[in-house]
């Protein structure tokens, strides 16, 4: 599978990504922690079908640690014992702002008042930057067809 676009090619995509780079870097250095960051990114990920970005997050992940009963559970976290009530916080949170369409009042406020109680204001404002950026991201990679499965961890950094 081709990609319809290469961003690196031209000089209005390389400009404007090198944008959605630093705001990703951005997010890494902030007080949200980790294996959180990549837990989220890889759930929002699943939810939009971005392969590209579910391989990345994935062994990303795995390469800071994260443990393959984890990442593999994520797509049922509700169901699954190894996340923390912070993580899952976390999780509903993401899954919220992800499907707007379909919740069509957005992120509910037992939502957020259940993110609040395990996340202090910077790092509940990583989390939303992060699922919107996520999200912005995924689009970016599906409607091109960027394919998956030769992502390296480190790779962007």
């Amino acid at each position: 599978m081709d990609a319809r676009l290469n961003y690196f090619a031209g000089p209005t995509a390389a400009k404007a990504l090198k944008y959605f780079m630093s705001a990703g870097k951005a997010l890494k250095d902030s007080p949200l922690p980790a294996a959180t960051q990549e837990l989220v990114a890889l759930r929002v990920s699943q939810i939009n079908g971005c392969a590209v970005c579910i391989d990345m997050h994935t062994k990303e992940a795995a390469a800071d640690g994260e443990t393959p009963v984890r990442l593999n559970l994520v797509a049922a976290w509700r169901e699954a014992t190894v996340f923390t009530e912070a993580e899952r916080a976390a999780l509903e949170l993401a899954e919220e702002g992800t499907r707007v369409a379909d919740a069509a009042g957005g992120v509910s406020d037992e939502v957020w008042a259940h993110a609040a109680k395990h996340y202090d204001e910077e790092q509940l404002t990583a989390l939303v930057v992060l699922v919107s950026f996520m999200n912005a991201v995924n689009r970016l990679n599906i409607i091109t067809r960027q394919p998956a499965g030769n992502y390296e961890a480190g790779q962007f950094h």
